[in-house]
């Protein structure tokens, strides 16, 4: 009888850390700040420092982080955003929510956006690029930080699923004019709930970000601009800065599974790549195989949990047509791939479960 392997483990069963994350909320419950309390100040230090950046606002969620980011930079009706075909809707709804248009470019075979597909697409009407590190590595940023000085365009990067990641040694959520990072419970750096980042360098793009968190108010009460509250909890505030100051080792762990897989199935499936000037932090372990149809339900028969991120493309969502873009490639990758359990909690029997299994189809 197989174990079971699950995609994702959000549950905390080590009694130490259960009992530490519980001192980290009874202490918030305690003074009661629940809102804006002290942790909140003290966390976007931290995060911003981490990044190399000189501003970090905290918001609810990784969509606020876009949506309020792309605000922030008066990107709205009549300008368009260029960002990638894959990645989840939020991606997309959170530039029409402004009132711009999403546009989609295509991606290369890491999965990420090609510079070459963003270059086609700009005109006139082309305001930000929104680039999203894909899987947990970090894009081509070199190129496209070229192109969005070539065409003037603001360079917004989305690191929810590279944060810790790094390239040429500069580190995710340090790139362009700024970055949004999402802390939701299944990311990388994850909160206990919905949680996200603004990260910036410019004190006015800053003090619009504060603003624009707040329902648009300055001083708490005098309303400048129509807006949102889209401010962080204080007790996630708390976990975040908890789960900080030990992020590290958790990256260490999942790029350990990592390179069993490597070690296991090269020569078997098309496997993430890494260069000698990069560290990934596999948000997920994402395999491509031409027989993925096959693969997926037969680990699935083994109790493995896998995933396809995604299977239907932004461009190609209901809301968005018709949409402008380009993304052949990304059709036919997203026919491919097939994400297998990568989290911290994996055990080394679990992934040498998962090892197994791949290998098992393979032979039969």
């Amino acid at each position: 009888m197989t174990i079971r392997v699950p995609f994702l483990d959000l549950s905390i069963h080590d009694v130490k850390e259960r009992e530490q994350l519980l001192e980290v909320m009874e202490r918030v419950l305690s003074h009661g700040r629940l809102v804006m309390g002290p942790e909140i100040e003290t966390f976007e230090a931290r995060i911003a420092a981490y990044c190399g950046r000189r501003y970090g606002v905290s918001v609810g969620s990784g969509t606020d982080a876009l949506f309020m980011g792309l605000r922030a930079l008066k990107v709205g009706p009549g300008d368009e955003v260029i960002t990638t075909a894959l990645s989840w809707v939020a991606t997309a709804n959170a530039i029409a929510m402004t009132g711009a248009t999403p546009v989609f470019a295509d991606i290369r075979e890491d999965l990420n956006i090609d510079p070459a597909s963003v270059e086609r697409l700009i005109t006139p009407r082309t305001r930000a690029l929104l680039v999203v590190d894909y899987t947990g590595r970090i894009a081509e940023m070199e190129m496209l930080i070229s192109l969005c000085e070539q065409h003037h365009l603001h360079l917004v990067e989305d690191g929810s699923q590279a944060f810790g990641a790094l390239r040429n040694g500069q580190r995710c959520g340090s790139f362009g004019v700024l970055s949004a990072i999402s802390h939701n419970p299944m990311k990388v750096f994850a909160a206990t709930g919905e949680a996200g980042t603004v990260l910036c360098d410019d004190p006015d793009l800053y003090e619009r970000l504060v603003m624009l968190r707040y329902n648009g108010t300055v001083n708490w009460e005098t309303c400048v601009e129509p807006s949102l509250n889209g401010r962080m909890d204080t007790l996630q505030a708390a976990v975040l800065l908890y789960r900080l100051e030990r992020f590290d080792e958790l990256i260490a762990r999942r790029r350990e599974h990592a390179a069993y897989y490597i070690s296991r199935l090269a020569g078997y499936v098309d496997l993430p790549e890494e260069g000698a000037d990069e560290r990934q932090v596999y948000y997920t372990f994402t395999i491509r195989t031409e027989q993925r149809d096959a693969l997926e339900p037969y680990l699935a028969k083994r109790n493995i949990e896998t995933k396809v991120q995604h299977r239907i493309l932004m461009p190609e969502q209901p809301a968005y047509q018709p949409a402008r873009g380009e993304y052949a490639t990304a059709q036919k990758l997203t026919q491919t791939i097939l994400a297998l359990p990568v989290h911290e909690k994996l055990t080394e029997q679990q992934r040498r479960c998962v090892a197994d299994s791949v290998l098992a189809f393979f032979a039969a």
